[in-house]
């Protein structure tokens, strides 16, 4: 995943932090929220729109590799395996 720079990071965590505020939940919310954001602001074209759902797609993998995995390895831990 290509890491934000931590000189960058601040701004964005002021969005991060007003989604959190304002209680943007993952059942509709951050849908919307994304989906609005690349059609008002993404520039109409093919690559673009490939690289936006490209960046969706990296945030899945992450998502997958950092967090649950372990907790997936975790509950192995605690429970056994299938």
């Amino acid at each position: 995943m290509p890491y934000t720079v931590k000189e960058g990071r601040p701004k964005l965590n002021i969005i991060v932090n007003l989604m959190k505020g304002l209680d943007v939940k993952v059942d509709g919310d951050l849908n919307y929220v994304l989906f609005a954001f690349c059609k008002r602001f993404i520039k109409p074209g093919y690559n673009n729109y490939k690289n936006f759902c490209g960046e969706l797609n990296e945030c899945v993998t992450e998502i997958r590799r950092e967090l649950l995995a372990p907790y997936e390895d975790q509950k192995k831990l605690e429970n056994g395996e299938v």
